[in-house]
């Protein structure tokens, strides 16, 4: 059997064996500072990554590092309060094991959340991004040998993202009096902030939003034909035009996306509720 496999498969029989029979039916991804909508699960039971077999433990600013499993919206959902990122030296096989372990125990749905920096101009601090496109500057986690019991060898990418998701999240962001923005998100290595001139030369082929993460937990899903929504919190303006004496600071991310989480939880609770 494929190593791969058997890593799948271990981590999921020890999350299986803590659900007790639990079924999720939709998986969440908090990003950076976005670990407040797990306050929000009922009955929630948590599994620290640490605890399961062959799992990578997040390491990042603002990432607790566990699996929460409990009703959302009325739906069972498992959230990551905390993802695994490429920078923090992991291989893409371990920086997407959690989706794969999410959609092994039954997810149908995946939401995806990020903090971002907005490299178009008309994005600012606080605002919300619904990401309905990709540039995937990683490395593919589906490179080797294809995994053909979870997908086919080359997946289909014309729409990673959801279209009737993102319907229905505009529907809501109106109804909520939310204001929402859509574009390209970036994911990139990090884990340096990208220069000025990576800034413009991102929004030069079409990007509105950068980060280090998302894209390669998005390939794992829509590889095995699973559904995503995926939003981003902008934490900074990611512009070329800086004063002399602005510098980028991973804690000022986390606090900008904490005072935009309110608004994305509500949008996301909602969405659960409607589906």
């Amino acid at each position: 059997m494929d190593p791969r496999i058997e890593r799948i498969q271990r981590a999921s029989a020890y999350v299986k064996e803590q659900l007790a029979g639990i079924q999720p039916e939709i998986g969440i991804v908090l990003g950076s500072g976005l670990g407040k909508l797990a306050d929000h699960i009922e009955n929630p039971l948590v599994i620290p990554y640490r605890e399961i077999p062959g799992f990578p433990v997040s390491t990042a600013i603002g990432h607790k590092g566990n699996f929460i499993v409990g009703t959302l919206g009325g739906k069972t959902v498992i959230a990551m309060q905390g993802r695994i990122h490429y920078y923090e030296g992991y291989g893409m096989e371990l920086v997407v094991l959690p989706i794969r372990v999410m959609m092994s125990v039954g997810i149908g749905r995946l939401f995806v959340s990020n903090a971002a920096g907005g490299v178009n101009f008309s994005l600012h601090v606080g605002d919300l991004m619904i990401i309905k496109d990709h540039i995937n500057l990683l490395p593919n986690p589906l490179i080797g040998p294809n995994l053909d019991d979870l997908g086919p060898r080359f997946p289909d990418m014309t729409r990673p993202y959801d279209p009737a998701l993102i319907k229905l999240a505009k529907e809501i962001a109106e109804e909520q009096g939310v204001v929402l923005h859509e574009g390209v998100y970036v994911g990139g290595t990090g884990p340096s902030y990208e220069t000025p001139a990576e800034y413009k030369y991102f929004r030069l082929i079409g990007g509105d939003a950068v980060g280090m993460s998302t894209v390669p937990e998005v390939i794992a899903a829509r590889h095995a034909s699973v559904p995503v929504f995926g939003i981003s919190v902008i934490t900074n303006e990611a512009h070329d035009d800086y004063a002399e004496d602005y510098v980028n600071d991973g804690h000022d991310v986390v606090v900008a996306a904490n005072a935009a989480a309110d608004r994305m939880t509500a949008l996301i609770r909602e969405m659960i509720i409607r589906l």
